[in-house]
């Protein structure tokens, strides 16, 4: 579903990611963890297009893009439609109603039908527990029904891979539960996922494979049994020792 080959990145002379490459497979969770400022967002970024990788090349589905070879915007268009991203602090438009956030991507981006668009909306909105919230505004919400909401509006663009930066990264600890059995619903459900994510336990219960990022680079993939109960690399025992024992 998802394949990644020498992605680099740079900001200036800071270099972001330093030759990444990456294989998801069609139904598989991949969680994507490693300290601030490793690169592990601008992976995600670089996947939807809000970054433009300095070279590399990314296949997702029957899309591919070599990025060192100045591809066409219209190529890059049709890379960025292959998937959807849930952010960390929602980004819902507040002037809009619920059914509306949901709607807007697939009426205006896919000119789909706003009939068959609202009927899908109302339908994964009842999914996650929302559907009484359809005509609510976004501040009339929790925090955690916000983002459910933007996991829906996500869905609703039919993606053939689903991103999320770091979901529960700006959620009240109490609130944290309610988005992360979302994503497990959906991982048991088959879709096909790259999560960042510091929530290791989550990780470790939902995820088929684990990759440790660090300094724009893979450090350590594999099996969370592995990455995250008996890595063999010392920076992944550092870091996940850290976040796994705090005190």
């Amino acid at each position: 579903m998802l394949e990644v080959r020498g992605l680099h990145k740079a900001f200036g002379d800071h270099v972001v990611l330093s030759g990444v490459d990456l294989t998801v497979t069609p139904g598989q969770v991949v969680a994507l963890i490693g300290p601030s400022g490793s690169g592990k967002t601008t992976v995600l970024r670089s996947l939807n297009g809000l970054e433009r990788p300095d070279a590399g090349v990314v296949r997702i589905g029957e899309v591919s893009v070599d990025f060192g070879a100045r591809p066409s915007r219209a190529l890059e268009d049709s890379l960025r439609h292959q998937s959807a991203m849930v952010f960390q602090h929602h980004n819902l438009f507040p002037h809009l109603t619920v059914l509306e956030n949901v709607t807007e991507g697939p009426v205006r981006v896919q000119q789909r039908p706003r009939a068959e668009a609202e009927a899908e909306a109302r339908s994964l909105l009842e999914r996650v527990g929302l559907a009484d919230k359809a005509d609510a505004q976004p501040h009339r919400l929790s925090g955690g029904q916000q983002q459910r909401v933007g996991i829906v509006r996500a869905l609703a663009l039919r993606p053939k891979l689903l991103l999320f930066d770091e979901p529960t990264s700006a959620l009240d600890p109490e609130l944290v539960g309610e988005v992360l059995s979302v994503i497990k619903e959906l991982a048991e459900q088959g879709w096909t996922m790259l999560i960042v994510t510091h929530e290791l336990a989550f990780a470790r219960d939902v995820a088929d494979q684990v990759v440790f990022l660090d300094g724009g680079r893979i450090v350590e993939q594999g099996p969370p049994a592995v990455v995250l109960g008996e890595p063999t690399q010392e920076r992944t025992q550092q870091f996940v020792e850290r976040l796994l024992r705090p005190f």
